[in-house]
């Protein structure tokens, strides 16, 4: 099952198709992110937050428009992202999770959306999380040899070791690596597929794939 997630950053960094030919899919919004599907005709299965930034009336309208909703305490552990991830995974049968409105404004709630995949449960469902914005789609991998499809808009990829990574080789990228560790996590930038797909290996760690365009 595919289930999209919408928070709550900047409008102006959702890609410019999100909602095309998603609008009967299964949508869960957090926080904010719950008012924005209903302002556009969604309704969403769940919606999960502290609904803090919300008003009286904004926050009747998540209740009276979601299938349900989950409120939280605005002092806790997780963010309304990963309260919104482990709703999920205790109540559908994932095979995909689409995540939007994760990037833009403030930088410690992206950090948050890119490092948290480090930590159960989220570790187990690592591979299946892919992070959407207008420039960008970001992918998690966990040790193994992986084949990329380069998306037909994006120009640059990025392999970015969130841990230490042992004996991770780029194949066939225009900028190769062979067996070479990384003790820290580091941004490999602006590489480049030189065909259709792309293949990649390592050992251990988890490493973070980012297709992007200017």
């Amino acid at each position: 099952m595919i289930i999209n997630v919408l928070v709550g950053g900047p409008v102006s960094e959702w890609p410019d198709d999100l909602f095309t030919g998603k609008e009967k899919e299964i949508w869960v919004g957090a926080d904010r992110g719950a008012l924005r599907l209903i302002k556009r005709g969604l309704t969403p299965a769940v919606s999960i937050g502290d609904f803090d930034s919300s008003s009286s009336t904004e926050r009747k309208q998540i209740f009276k428009a979601s299938r349900k909703v989950i409120t939280a305490k605005a002092e806790k552990d997780d963010t309304d992202t990963e309260l919104a991830l482990k709703v999920i995974f205790e109540e559908f049968e994932v095979e995909r999770i689409n995540l939007y409105g994760a990037t833009g404004g403030r930088i410690d709630h992206l950090l948050a959306n890119l490092f948290f995949v480090l930590r159960q449960p989220f570790y187990a469902y690592l591979e299946q999380i892919f992070i959407y914005d207008r420039f960008n789609s970001i992918r998690f991998f966990k040790p193994g040899k992986h084949q990329l499809v380069k998306e037909t808009d994006k120009k640059y990829l990025a392999f970015v070791p969130l841990t230490a990574v042992k004996k991770l080789s780029l194949f066939d990228e225009k900028y190769r690596l062979s067996e070479v560790d990384f003790n820290y996590p580091i941004s490999l930038a602006s590489n480049e597929f030189t065909g259709s797909e792309g293949n990649f290996s390592f050992e251990s760690g988890v490493v973070c794939v980012i297709q992007s365009k200017d």
